[in-house]
């Protein structure tokens, strides 16, 4: 696979870099509030984005994103929409896009329709916490077969066991955990984190980006130490309806910092 993600990847690791990776719930405040969003990241120094499909029941989320699907929910935005949304966004950028989405709305929406029609669009790859890859054989099939990257998740209390299935499924990135919980919970990083990447790294060549509970310019420069990319999410997420100019701040602290 040679999609958006992995050349990505390439460039800026081929550069000594590491990757920033801020995340969005589609539709909050609003679709063109998210619209507007997606250009300042961008403008910022994103390298990839990842977009939150709304869901009733994100169990992987904490407060700050379960609330931001809930305003966008209540404007009809759901899986289709958001797909929509990609396709109208590619007419003015072509950054990696990554959605992050529970099962039940792709089961509802059909495997191999999803992947036909988020590739069509151009979603570059798909993360959905809920699936595990040995539950997954034939959504990774069909995503493979439209070129969608399918990252799953690892975790500090991952097994070698489920190291190995996870980094054979993997395409794009691993979405390693920082802890275990929710998203938006404040990160706590020790040792053990950068010791358990480097096992992941024993068995495979796939980058590893780090999320859940990164919010500050100091986290991101830590978690940017040892791995390849970083990802924020609630923090950004609660900034979305502020004034353009202290959410550009912000993201620049961002940048700078995993630079």
């Amino acid at each position: 696979m040679n999609s958006r993600v992995d050349r990505k990847f390439r460039e800026i690791l081929g550069r000594g870099g590491k990757a920033f990776i801020p995340y969005l719930m589609t539709g909050h405040p609003t679709l063109d509030r998210t619209r507007q969003l997606v250009g300042i990241l961008e403008e910022c120094g994103a390298d990839i984005i990842e977009l939150g499909v709304p869901f009733s029941d994100p169990l992987a989320d904490g407060p700050t994103i379960q609330k931001a699907a809930q305003t966008a929910l209540a404007q009809g935005v759901a899986l289709r929409r958001v797909i929509d949304f990609v396709s109208d966004l590619r007419k003015t950028t072509q950054i990696p896009i990554i959605l992050m989405t529970y099962y039940n709305p792709v089961f509802k929406y059909g495997e191999e329709r999803f992947a036909r029609d988020a590739a069509s669009a151009g979603v570059d790859g798909i993360i959905v916490p809920d699936l595990p890859p040995d539950e997954a054989k034939d959504l990774i099939g069909h995503c493979r077969k439209n070129g969608i990257s399918t990252i799953f998740l690892l975790a500090p209390t991952s097994t070698e066991e489920r190291i190995r299935i996870v980094t054979k499924a993997a395409r794009g990135f691993i979405y390693y955990v920082s802890m275990t919980g929710i998203t938006g919970a404040n990160l706590s990083m020790d040792a053990s984190i950068e010791s358990h990447i480097a096992e992941i790294r024993k068995h495979c060549s796939t980058p590893v980006a780090v999320g859940f509970g990164v919010s500050t310019p100091e986290e991101a420069s830590a978690v940017a130490r040892f791995a390849d990319g970083v990802i924020v999410g609630s923090a950004i997420v609660r900034q979305a309806e502020d004034e353009d100019s202290r959410i550009r701040g912000y993201l620049m602290s961002l940048r700078n910092a995993i630079r």
